[in-house]
């Protein structure tokens, strides 16, 4: 369940500020957030993030609203290097700069954790056998912070 896209016009540095914004939120919240957003690759980033969620809804028969984005990756693409030119015959060089995005979603899981029954383990390796034994901690002596 993922989306590309590719040759972004717009330099990485920029397009990961609106990146790390969404990572590991739900679809509806990261489209609220791109909605909002006066950048000019949030636009980009919201059609990505549809196309993303209609290949999961198309391909993989996965609710939308159980979705959110695992991993979001900026890239550094194709670099577009042109000159200016300047006064007394001189050439000022320009970087044109571009980008991968690459996002990918998965399906939330929905088993409910416990905190108070956690078990604490911890190994110790035996001279004798040269393995390792798992020794289970009393719950009591274990000091919480």
């Amino acid at each position: 369940m993922q989306a590309h896209l590719t040759n972004f016009r717009q330099a990485p540095r920029k397009v990961r500020l609106v990146a790390s914004l969404i990572r590991g939120k739900s679809i509806e919240a990261a489209e609220n957030q791109l909605a909002n957003l006066p950048k000019k690759s949030s636009l980009s980033m919201r059609k990505l993030l549809a196309s993303a969620v209609a290949n999961a809804v198309n391909n993989q028969k996965a609710d939308r609203n159980l979705l959110y984005i695992k991993e979001i990756r900026v890239d550094k693409g194709l670099v577009l290097k042109r000159f200016l030119p300047g006064s007394h015959g001189r050439a000022y060089p320009l970087r044109r700069a571009s980008s991968h995005i690459n996002i990918k979603l998965e399906i939330k899981d929905q088993k409910s954790k416990i905190k108070g029954n956690q078990e604490t383990v911890s190994t110790k390796v035996e001279p004798s056998l040269g393995r390792k034994v798992a020794k289970k901690k009393d719950p009591k002596k274990t000091k919480t912070l």
